[in-house]
């Protein structure tokens, strides 16, 4: 009787173990199942990558491609910036990317103007861009001459021109660089000459377009004051800035700066500007003195512009063996504007005298070369400066500078 409940028993139990068996058996089935469905599934699916990690060989690299754009947009429009200054914000505009062991080219603009009016025509001729592509280039606009600025408060202290001179130091602080070559026009040439006269160790070279370093005199101080009775600041502005032919003829130019200067909103600001021009100190410059310039001078003017006479007798007080003196013809009072091709061409000679750009080829510029300084009127002092400009360039090094003579192209 023992004997057949154990039996009964053992064949309970294996009957248990041979339903759990096949209970195990089915539930691997039935996942291998979903297994093969879901690989089915995944067989199916297409993955198509948004952006492959191999390209194509000599397809398009959109990092790179988006890179030249935004490299384009900031030469086209540059970055702006406001700088503290101890005498107020300055408002600069950067193009460019920073080249190794390269000074930034910072320019300075004339009264009655911005960077935009005063330097976009020099510096989007397409000659100049083979120059420009290898240098930061930082425009500098004068306190409240940026373009939307507001007029200043009435009884505003607006900075001396030797305190436009004294922001410059933040400026390079700001953007870190240690030298520049400058270009400045009219009061804003006074302000980098200033500049250099108190730091020359940070400027390798400077272009001085219209400068007039002597500070007004009395007989200068009197007709001021008489045409400021007759004449609104606009006009006096106009004076400054075209010569008496081009107002006479009313050239396109004049046309488009006088519409500036009679819809400016901050008219108030340049006429502080103006001011502060009309009251500059002496540079006392004197060759052989100690004031004097330590770097390159190119020194630009306009035949029969108004500040003809101030640029020659600038030219006759600086170091011979240091300056160069462009006289252009049918230039007008803003050589800048009128003739950026002559310009441009004087000023990648100045460039490479202080050893940059050696290996640059001149293209265009090279055949209008000897157009532009053939016409020189001065005899063989001219034709010693075009064999030296010529030298500069096919060295690529630099080059003892030659003595200062005038060079009318």
């Amino acid at each position: 009787g023992r004997w057949c409940l154990q039996s009964e028993s053992k064949a309970s139990e294996g009957g248990r173990t041979d339903g759990a068996a096949e209970e195990r058996a089915g539930r691997a089935a039935a996942a291998d199942r979903r297994t093969d469905s879901a690989m089915t599934e995944l067989q199916e699916v297409q993955i198509t990558e948004e952006k492959p990690l191999l390209r194509a060989p000599g397809g398009p690299d959109p990092g790179k491609d988006a890179e030249l754009i935004t490299a384009k947009l900031l030469q086209e429009h540059g970055q702006k910036h406001q700088v503290e200054t101890p005498y107020g914000i300055v408002t600069i505009t950067i193009h460019g990317t920073p080249k190794p062991k390269r000074p930034a080219i910072l320019t300075y603009h004339d009264v009655g103007q911005n960077h935009h009016s005063c330097f976009d025509t020099l510096f989007h001729f397409e000659d100049m861009q083979e120059i420009i592509k290898n240098f930061v280039v930082i425009h500098v606009d004068a306190p409240g001459m940026e373009e939307g600025a507001p007029a200043f408060p009435l009884g505003y202290q607006y900075p001396s021109l030797d305190q436009l001179a004294d922001m410059i130091p933040c400026i390079l602080q700001y953007v870190n660089f240690t030298s520049i070559i400058g270009i400045g026009v009219g009061a804003g040439a006074y302000v980098l000459a200033r500049y250099s006269l108190s730091h020359p160790n940070t400027v390798e070279g400077l272009v001085l377009i219209n400068i007039d370093p002597n500070a007004k005199g009395w007989m200068d101080w009197a007709a001021h004051k008489l045409t400021g009775l007759t004449s609104s600041i606009s006009e006096m502005i106009m004076g400054h800035l075209f010569s008496t032919e081009e107002l006479s003829k009313n050239t396109e130019m004049v046309q488009q700066q006088r519409e500036i200067l009679s819809h400016a909103t901050n008219l108030p600001n340049i006429q502080l500007y103006w001011s502060s021009y009309n009251s500059r100190r002496d540079l006392s410059l004197e060759r052989g003195g100690d004031i004097s310039f330590k770097c390159p001078i190119m020194l630009v003017v306009g035949d029969q512009a108004p500040h003809e006479d101030a640029v020659v007798e600038c030219n006759s007080k600086l170091d011979p063996t240091q300056t160069s003196f462009l006289k252009m013809a049918d230039s007008g009072g803003q050589p800048q504007l009128t003739q950026p091709g002559k310009l441009t061409e004087a000023f990648k000679y100045f460039v490479q005298g202080m050893g940059y750009m050696a290996s640059s080829c001149m293209t265009r510029l090279s055949r209008s070369r000897t157009a532009s300084l053939s016409s020189a009127t001065s005899g063989d002092g001219n034709r010693s400066r075009s064999r030296t400009l010529s030298q500069s360039s096919e060295a690529g090094g630099p080059q003892p500078p030659a003595p200062t003579m005038e060079v009318s192209c």
